[in-house]
């Protein structure tokens, strides 16, 4: 919708990786993928962490795939010592903002210095 907040190749995937997040693909039977979303350490010492790369292919949207990826995402994380979680999405991205505040995240003021007013950033305690 927007490009990229940062930079494609500024993201290593091992931050991705476990013990510090978790990728998860969602696929058809067919084996085609239709979403994805991910979850990285942003604090470790205050045990907080960050939703990334959340994305559903337009043909698989309402079908609540995003939901059952963040929904995954949150547990893993949870079960994995993550205390709050963090996440931004684009201001108009309707759809984005529907699903995170129906999932009991709150608006919160920018955590990312320099980002652009056409972000939002929510968060979630995990406790």
């Amino acid at each position: 919708m927007y490009g990229f907040a940062d930079s494609p190749e500024s993201q290593a995937v091992s931050d991705y990786g476990e013990p510090r997040g978790l990728l998860l693909v969602g696929y058809k039977p067919s084996g085609e993928p239709v979403g994805c979303g991910g979850y990285r350490t942003y604090d470790r010492q205050e045990r907080l962490v960050e939703v990334r790369k959340m994305f559903v292919s337009p043909d698989n949207r309402g079908q609540g795939l995003g939901r059952r990826i963040l929904d995954h995402l949150e547990q893993h994380a949870a079960t994995h010592g993550a205390r709050g979680i963090l996440l931004e999405t684009g201001s108009l991205n309707r759809a984005a903002i529907r699903l995170y505040s129906g999932a009991g995240y709150q608006p919160i003021p920018s955590y990312v210095p320099g980002r652009c007013e056409l972000n939002r950033a929510f968060a979630k305690s995990l406790n």
